[in-house]
């Protein structure tokens, strides 16, 4: 479960894009669907990843956010050990919406997102 309760306290405010984008790459991201959007490679790569809010609005009992997330993928190959092939990484990207409750601040994704 992802909880985001800065960002669900910033709403209403001008830091709402900051902290949502701060307190989202600070969650486990296996918590996130980057595996199954992979489009480039087979693995996520242990790398850093990075959140950008596209839009976001209010709804009764949530607010939704429509956020890009960069990050970056592996081909994996036979590991060998004696394999050359370096394992290098490709730039990845998928959208996703988020559902914070506005009461529990639990989020919810909802992916693919609406366009």
């Amino acid at each position: 479960m992802i909880l985001l309760p800065n960002s669900r306290d910033a709403w209403k405010t001008d830091q709402f894009n900051k902290t949502l984008k701060q307190e989202l790459e600070s969650v486990d991201p296996v918590s996130l669907p980057l595996q199954q959007n992979l489009a480039l490679s087979s693995y996520v790569s242990d790398e850093p990843f990075s959140v950008m809010v596209i839009q976001s609005h209010e709804e009764t009992r949530v607010v939704l956010a429509k956020v890009g997330i960069i990050y970056s993928g592996i081909e994996a190959g036979c590991n060998c050990a004696d394999d050359p092939t370096p394992i290098e990484t490709q730039p990845e990207y998928c959208e996703v919406m988020l559902s914070i409750d506005k009461e529990s601040a639990e989020t919810t994704i909802i992916d693919p997102p609406a366009s």
